[in-house]
């Protein structure tokens, strides 16, 4: 059974920083592309980040370009994220993905993302 499991959400003031990890299971965590997405309150998903299986290549939403940064740890079928200097609009409920496209961009299907985590920057 193919299984992503996120953590490290929390909250953290303006500015602060946190980890997310995504536990992969269930599949051929070193041959898929993999991004992490996120929804806001009210909002519908947006995508984040990608990364190719490899972990050489990286892409990012404008949004978060130079503060997040995404890596992945095949040997241990794990998936990061790393965020600083975080604002309060990148409150959200955090998932990682398996990009069944192959490209590393843009919203995967539901059916493909973990539990999530929720993130809430507020002072």
């Amino acid at each position: 059974q193919r299984q992503l499991v996120e953590s490290g959400g929390g909250l953290v003031q303006p500015g602060g920083s946190l980890r997310l990890s995504c536990a992969a299971s269930g599949f051929m965590f070193n041959f898929y592309v993999m991004s992490w997405v996120r929804r806001a309150p009210g909002k519908g998903p947006e995508w984040v980040a990608g990364i190719n299986p490899g972990g050489e290549s990286t892409s990012y939403a404008d949004s978060v370009k130079g503060r997040f940064t995404i890596s992945r740890d095949n040997a241990k079928k794990t998936l990061y994220l790393e965020m600083s200097d975080l604002k309060p609009e990148d409150t959200a409920v955090y998932y990682c993905a398996r990009d069944p496209t192959a490209t590393g961009i843009g919203v995967p299907p539901a059916e493909f993302w973990g539990e999530g985590t929720r993130v809430t920057v507020s002072s």
